[in-house]
């Protein structure tokens, strides 16, 4: 499988910050070390250029952004300090999700070792997301006509709002979330599908949730392309999670999918979302199965 990915894009952050940069070396490590993800071809993306941005956000927004002129709200919305560093990295995540979009078409599956930055509006960011990858990438993709109609399976445990508004009058692209309905962000956004759960919901309202949103994404959004956000956040081991979700039913989780868009040949992008573990390894061993479970589907799509 195609891999990409943008951890040597270094987003500098001040001591102390609580974003797990750390993550993304790991995980890139632990895909390349024995027992990681067979057949795995590592990649550099390209960064994204600013039209292909703008097919998504505001021309306002992305020259503030570029300039490092966003106001002081807007920048602590985000939560990232402003540098060169993270505009490069911002733009690379982008890019990255659209190439694996791209192998997905190819192969029947493409990663992304970051992304899933679906905080971000048009006009805005949110949320350690300054630009909102999926969105950008489906509409290169729709644009250069690889795909008609998408799907967005957001499994994080935070609502994609940005991804949700941005998609909100579109029909060709779906959009379903399953999240904390109690968590960030406190304002949510409309989805084609919302599956809002409670605190300490555990595996038994988790798994029947995720089923739900998995038939809506492949049954009702009919898509030539699914986006997998495959957050590794809802574990019970998460400092931002409270959902109480076991390893074992994130694995589940990931087989769900995969196996729903296999017996329908539908090529998958899986990009990362959120992970903030307590323990930084359950994080990149949960991202880990998620990569390495929908690259089974490379090769497998029915013809």
């Amino acid at each position: 499988m195609q891999i990409f990915y943008t951890d040597e894009f270094v987003l500098p952050l001040p001591p102390g910050h609580r974003f797990p940069m750390e993550k993304y070396r790991l995980l890139r490590e632990a895909v390349a070390a024995p027992g990681g993800v067979l057949g795995a071809r590592l990649r550099v993306p390209d960064p994204t250029g600013d039209q292909e941005l703008l097919l998504v956000h505001t021309r306002g927004y992305l020259e503030a952004v570029l300039a490092g002129t966003l106001e002081h709200r807007a920048a602590r919305a985000i939560g990232f300090p402003w540098s060169p560093g993270m505009v490069e990295r911002s733009r690379r995540s982008v890019g990255a999700t659209v190439a694996a979009a791209r192998a997905a078409l190819a192969d029947g599956a493409g990663a992304n070792l970051a992304g899933g930055t679906h905080h971000a509006f048009p006009e805005r960011g949110g949320g350690f997301c300054v630009f909102n990858d999926v969105a950008v990438a489906s509409r290169i993709l729709q644009r250069e006509g690889r795909a008609r109609r998408i799907a967005v399976l957001d499994l994080d445990v935070h609502q994609g709002d940005g991804t949700a508004a941005i998609f909100r009058d579109d029909p060709s692209v779906f959009t379903v979330s399953v999240h904390g309905g109690a968590n960030y962000p406190f304002r949510k956004e409309r989805s084609d599908l919302d599956l809002p759960l409670p605190d300490r919901a555990g595996d038994e309202v988790f798994l029947p949730a995720v089923e739900r949103a998995i038939q809506a994404a492949v049954e009702e959004g009919r898509p030539d392309l699914l986006f997998y956000i495959a957050g590794a956040d809802p574990h019970e081991g998460d400092r931002l999670g409270r959902l109480s979700v076991t390893r074992g039913a994130l694995a589940e989780r990931d087989r769900l999918v995969v196996e729903a868009c296999r017996s329908r040949g539908i090529p998958v992008a899986v990009v990362m979302g959120g992970g903030y573990g307590r323990e930084i390894r359950d994080t990149v061993a949960i991202h880990l199965a998620s990569v390495k479970a929908v690259a089974t589907l490379v090769g497998s799509r029915a013809l």
